[in-house]
């Protein structure tokens, strides 16, 4: 019994020491060894072989890039207005032996980095360069963290400013003000709209006007050229038809009744040449008379018109 008891013993030991001896690291995490208390190396992912009893492995440090949220933090600005930050960090373990040996907490210790530096650059600023200038925060953030924990092995990757949530009051009256530039912005935008509607239509006026003026005076040019055709056509007629002083005297009475139409026509002013042209019609018809009168006596012998003439004398005498 005594030998199967030590036996058991042997066995269970034998076991327990193999359970210790050997360990198996997940991808993506770093164990640290140590040996009777004190560094001895750093285990890589995969099997791993250890003195039982002798050597032991710290919890295990996740090398993956981790991301820890922080509550608001109070911040006075350069005009004396607290205002609440949230900070989104990003960062990775580099160096497991420094996160475990150089640090107790190295995420507090992050926060309290960041709420400090929060607390320096923002000082510097007024509200609106605070509210505006998210990229000059987050990149001096950046900058500082990464150097504060470089010798803890990590490594800042991002700082992000999450939201920035002034005061109630001070958060109406940015309210209410840019309510206001909007609504200044809105009566600029549509003056200009009027401005620029009334310029295209003077404009639209004005072309329309010089077009107006082009088509009247190409009217009024196309119409001389025909008047003066018509004249010169009708002065050349006359000239080849060669007409007598009796014709043009008629058409120069023909045409006086025309020169005194119209509304505006209250007077009629007898030319001095109508005297001149009455005289030669006169003289036309009284050489025409005359001839009239000698052709008809002289036709009656031969019984024609003229004996007609004559015949009723000779009734009257019956």
């Amino acid at each position: 019994m005594v030998a199967l008891i030590v036996v058991a013993v042997v066995v269970v030991f034998l076991l327990i020491a193999a359970s210790r001896a050997i360990r198996i690291i997940p991808q993506a995490r770093a164990g640290v060894v140590e040996r009777l208390g004190r560094y001895s190396r750093t285990l890589d992912p995969g099997l791993a072989l250890l003195t039982p009893f002798i050597e032991r492995v710290r919890p295990l440090v996740d090398l993956r890039e981790q991301v820890v949220s922080f509550d608001g933090q109070p911040v006075i600005t350069e005009d004396n207005l607290v205002v609440q930050i949230d900070t989104v960090l990003f960062f990775q373990v580099t160096d497991p032996r420094a996160a475990d040996y150089e640090i107790v907490n190295y995420i507090q210790a992050i926060e309290q980095i960041t709420a400090t530096m929060l607390r320096s650059v923002i000082g510097s600023m007024d509200l609106e360069q605070t509210l505006t200038s998210r990229d000059k925060i987050n990149a001096l953030l950046r900058t500082v963290l990464d150097e504060a924990t470089g010798k803890w092995g990590i490594r800042i990757n991002r700082v992000e400013i999450k939201s920035v949530d002034p005061p109630p009051d001070i958060r109406t009256a940015m309210e209410k003000q840019m309510r206001a530039e909007r609504d200044r912005r809105a009566a600029i935008l549509t003056a200009e709209g009027e401005k620029q509607a009334q310029i295209l239509t003077a404009e639209g006026e004005k072309q329309a006007a010089v077009l107006k003026a082009e088509g009247a005076k190409r009217a009024a040019v196309l119409r001389a050229e025909g008047e003066a055709k018509a004249i010169d056509t009708v002065f050349s007629a006359i000239h080849e038809g060669k007409p007598t002083r009796e014709l043009l005297s008629y058409e120069y009475l023909q045409m006086l009744p025309q020169l005194a139409e119209g509304d505006a026509n209250k007077v009629f002013v007898v030319p001095s040449e109508f005297a001149q042209a009455f005289g030669g019609i006169g003289e036309a018809l009284t050489r025409g008379a005359e001839g009239s009168h000698v052709r008809g006596w002289g036709d009656a012998p031969d019984g024609g018109q003229g004996g007609a003439l004559g015949g009723a004398p000779a009734g009257e005498d019956e």
